[in-house]
């Protein structure tokens, strides 16, 4: 396609910094738009396998993504109250030799500062902040991005990443209305000089129990521990991730779990602890028209359950780069990128 085309994207998350570093990297010229005041990313760890990591040193991270980041040795699957081990699965060099790239462990906005530093390094007027997309318009020659103060972006490609609430794919294909799941996740991070000496290898520990189950990982080059904790509960209902819960409501749920886990909630600050509502969403098979195309969560959002929510939006990024090189006409590269996108992430 012609470089020359201004591609417009809603949203600076993961997936959208993503894919403006896969397409300014080529030589387009890209504009994010994004409603928060300053670059930034809440939440805490995430796991990002080779698929993912393959993107982040194509376009040059693999030093910087190392430095932040932990390689765990395994997948360890625990039972909640003996700690006996069920099941193994080795990562660390069996990933990397299998897959082509690591499997790391990262704190979601080390990853997201990342991307926004490589952004801004391939041209650092990108990212255009305050600015709330609302929706769009579109005609034979151009679409236009809709901002809440009226304004209005014309470009040639609008690449909707504005997340689970998202304004774009609503437009495209309306509401489309969550399923609760009736679980919960607890969220937490815990200091590691917090710990006892040698608390816990570097794994991924899954602990299993019954209705609830809690996973276990470091991030940070080892400096944090990270806590996530799945438990059925039929009453709490917001979504968001950065409403706090109460400590005590997290340790009543663990009550006759294994030591290590009273260990780490007994060591996590007692006004830190977020829990949320985890909701499915049944997945849309229309993401585009002929000039507009959602990404990442606005067009598939994961529950938590396979960790691969960031990385789903990063491959993204990637194949829209390359569906959009491949073809010349607009709707025929998101036509591509849809294909080649929908079955995987549903």
């Amino acid at each position: 396609m012609d470089k020359s085309k201004k591609i417009i994207i809603a949203g600076a998350g993961i997936g959208g910094l993503a894919a403006a570093a896969c397409l300014l990297q080529e030589g387009y010229h890209v504009r994010v738009y994004e409603q928060a005041p300053e670059l930034g990313e809440i939440g805490a760890g995430i796991q990002c396998s080779a698929n993912a990591v393959k993107v982040l040193h194509h376009l040059g991270l693999a030093e910087r993504l190392a430095e932040v980041s932990v390689k765990p040795k395994s997948f360890e699957f625990r039972l909640y109250d003996t700690g006996e081990v069920l099941h193994k699965v080795p990562l660390a060099e069996t990933h990397e030799k299998n897959h082509g790239a690591p499997y790391y462990h990262i704190h979601r906005s080390d990853i997201h500062k990342i991307l926004a530093d490589r952004v801004l390094e391939l041209d650092p007027d990108c990212v255009v902040l305050n600015s709330t997309a609302v929706g769009f318009e579109e005609d034979d020659e151009y679409i236009s991005l809709v901002l809440s103060d009226g304004s209005k972006i014309k470009g040639d490609i609008l690449v909707g990443a504005d997340g689970i609430k998202s304004a774009i794919r609503d437009q495209i294909v309306g509401e489309t209305p969550p399923d609760f799941t009736g679980q919960v996740a607890w969220r937490a991070t815990v200091p590691v000089d917090k710990l006892p000496d040698e608390f816990m290898d570097k794994i991924v520990a899954i602990w299993c129990g019954p209705k609830k189950h809690a996973v276990v990982y470091y991030l940070r080059s080892g400096k944090v521990l990270n806590f996530v904790a799945c438990v059925e509960n039929a009453t709490w209902k917001d979504e968001s991730w950065t409403v706090k819960a109460d400590w005590q409501e997290l340790k009543d749920d663990f009550v006759g779990w294994n030591e290590e886990i009273q260990i780490i909630i007994d060591n996590i600050d007692k006004d830190q602890c977020y829990r949320w509502a985890m909701n499915n969403r049944k997945p849309i098979y229309n993401w585009r028209t002929d000039k507009a195309v959602v990404m990442g969560d606005a067009a598939h959002p994961t529950l938590p359950y396979m960790a691969s929510g960031a990385v789903m939006a990063i491959e993204d990024a990637a194949v829209l780069m390359r569906s959009i090189n491949a073809n010349d006409d607009v709707a025929q590269a998101l036509d591509m990128f849809q294909r080649n996108r929908v079955d995987r992430t549903a």
